[in-house]
């Protein structure tokens, strides 16, 4: 749905309003009245948000966030992220902006969005729209058209709405002037650095001085606490043998779960990527374009594209001869799978600008769509339910065990008449566990939350159901410094090593800033260098002066041209004083200020949305169900 808007907008701001409301507007046809407030999460002036469509953009948000710490996301962190708030503000935002638009008398009709749906290429067979195939589309991601279209023409008001605000955005010369200016200033430096792994050896360490150190840090030093434990396991491959599958099961299953077999078309390319960034000027950007330019010319030329990509390629595929393997549409950016779409296999694009760089792009082969039939997925259908059907049988085993244990009451009479059944361990630390099932992630959270003489519930782990019961506790004590004390010298050296770095430091910028010279200042143990020219567009000119020096560096002037205090970057502490301040000599050609322009008038557009959906919530009626944002 969304991929008509992007390929019709041309403005950032645009794509980020759409961005931000997409999942709302898709999942959820705002502004809906229900009547009453059991499952009205807040209202934004009397138009409702359920709490429902909530709990589904909040469902979507974590899962994206799963994915992307690899499946397992660290504890605490979603509270800390404050997530429920930033989907609950999204809602309020999509529908602040529905409301923006409908004051503005701006509309969509049924029409306008039945045409939008006709132009798009995903629902067109032979470049004709195909109403069996919309339908099919919409079936293989659970959605209806009703609930599709509705979405489509929120986004479609959406963008109107957007378009209408960032019409008022302009962007005079006087500041393309003055960003050009910003872009091409450029200092010089001396420096130094006061390395604190250098006055280690300079610390002294006397008994009395470290014995107070410690005993203020021996917590640090303190052994993982151990535990003993009992536990029953019963492992899932144990009751597999008792499940039987038969044909009309596994047919009836493929055919509710048919879609998952669907294997969507997909290409396999080649690119070569020059990489650009934000910080990179205009001219730095027209540079790397005109190279790719040029190794497009050599590739259409009939030059190896996979010895091109070694060559140039600033891309990890690059030694792989730039080869991304097989993806399905939409698995790239919208500009490089829109490219990639275009192409017959041995095609090479023109050069695609992503928000990465500049790619050339060679397709290498299509394969169809398909699905899977019925005797490819059997196998694979059939232990899925067997391993599904057994692990309802070991849970019933694990069940029966533990009301038995509760009928005995305790496990120690449970054992009796199950002697073999029971397991035990000796000590260990929860980062030194036995072998399976004991090490397993969730068999060790649960044991170690309990107390000793305590009884866990059911826990699943990955490869079966256990029951643990904590016969005794080591309660860890911190041992005398005479046992760690290599260890707590090393780390009391390192300490102090730091604080002689960070007072050395201040030491130099003060006499620096007596004399008015760092080089007369900076005794002979104190090397002093100086830095080339360093450009604020291009901070990695610095070569080995550190960002964050550059960084506080443009903020100095000649007639302040050193810091208020030492820059610590790690256990090293930089000091450094101005040398030079100019502007670097670089013109803009009309195609650069162009660019330029196209630049600042995307951050205009940006801030101005951003300004009236602030302006418009502020004066918005909002009411917010807390109870149920808990």
């Amino acid at each position: 749905m969304l991929s008509i808007l992007r390929k019709r907008a041309q403005s950032t701001v645009i794509q980020i309003v759409v961005l931000i409301i997409a999942i709302v507007f898709v999942f959820w046809g705002v502004g809906t009245n229900l009547g009453g407030r059991r499952n009205t999460l807040a209202t934004v002036n009397g138009e409702e948000i359920p709490f429902d469509a909530f709990q589904r953009n909040y469902d979507n948000a974590v899962d994206n966030l799963r994915v992307q710490f690899g499946g397992s996301i660290p504890p605490g962190f979603l509270e800390g992220l404050g997530l429920n708030r930033q989907v609950l503000n999204q809602l309020i935002q999509a529908e602040i902006l529905r409301q923006g638009g409908r004051e503005m008398g701006i509309m969509v009709s049924k029409l306008t969005t039945q045409d939008e749906i006709k132009d798009m290429s995903v629902f067109q067979t032979n470049g004709q729209f195909d109403l069996n195939l919309y339908k099919a589309v919409l079936e293989q991601n659970r959605m209806n058209p009703t609930s599709f279209e509705t979405g489509l023409q929120n986004d479609l008001l959406a963008r109107l709405v957007s378009e209408a605000i960032q019409g008022f955005a302009e962007v005079p010369d006087s500041l393309i002037a003055s960003r050009h200016d910003y872009s091409r200033e450029q200092i010089r430096l001396v420096y130094s650095a006061v390395k604190s792994e250098d006055l280690r050896d300079a610390v002294e360490v006397n008994d009395k001085d470290l014995a107070a150190w410690y005993e203020q840090r021996k917590n640090d030093y303190l052994p993982p606490p151990m535990s003993k434990l009992q536990y029953l396991f019963f492992k899932y491959d144990e009751d597999l043998d008792q499940v039987t599958v038969s044909e009309e099961a596994l047919k009836a299953r493929y055919e509710a779960e048919r879609d998952k077999y669907f294997q969507p078309e997909q290409r396999r390319a080649r690119h070569i990527l020059l990489r650009v960034t934000e910080q990179d000027d205009v001219q730095t950007r027209a540079d790397k374009k005109k190279k790719a330019e040029e190794i497009l010319a050599e590739a259409r030329a009939g030059k190896d594209f996979a010895e091109l990509a070694r060559q140039h390629s600033e891309d990890s595929s690059a030694e792989n001869g730039g080869d991304l393997g097989f993806f399905s549409k939409g698995a790239m950016v919208e500009s490089f799978d829109s490219a990639v779409s275009q192409l017959k296999p041995g095609e090479i694009s023109p050069v695609v600008e992503t928000v990465f760089g500049y790619h050339i792009i060679k397709l290498e082969e299509i394969r169809e769509a398909t699905t899977r039939s019925f005797e490819q997925v059997k196998e694979e259908l059939a232990d899925q339910i067997r391993r599904q059907d057994g692990k309802g049988l070991t849970f019933k085993r694990a069940s029966q065990a533990y009301e038995d244990i509760f009928r005995a009451g305790s496990l120690a009479r449970y054992q009796e008449s199950h002697q073999e059944a029971v397991k035990e361990t000796d000590f260990f630390s929860r980062n030194e566990p036995p072998a399976e099932p004991v090490s397993d992630p969730q068999f060790l959270q649960a044991a170690f939350s309990l107390k000793k003489g305590e009884l866990s519930s059911i826990i699943e782990t990955g490869k079966g159901y256990a029951i643990v019961f904590v016969s005794d506790t080591q309660v860890p004590a911190a041992p005398e410094l005479s046992e760690v004390r290599q260890q707590v010298e090393a780390a009391f050296r390192v300490e102090k090593s730091v604080e002689l770095a960070k007072a050395r430091a201040e030491t130099l910028l003060k006499e620096a800033r007596d004399k008015k010279s760092l080089r007369e200042a900076a005794p002979k143990e104190i090397a002093v260098q100086e830095s080339g020219a360093i450009l604020r567009s291009n901070p990695a000119s610095s070569g080995e002066v550190p960002a964050q020096v550059v960084q506080q560096a443009f903020g100095l002037t000649m007639k302040e041209p050193l810091p208020a205090e030492p820059v610590a970057i790690g256990d090293t502490f930089y000091v450094f004083q101005l040398l030079e301040k100019s502007l670097a000599e670089k013109s803009l050609d009309d195609k650069e200020k162009d660019q330029l322009r196209q630049q600042l008038l995307a951050a205009a557009e940006n801030d101005l949305m951003a300004d009236w959906l602030t302006w418009m919530q502020s004066r918005a009626e909002i009411w917010v169900n807390e109870d149920l944002l808990k």
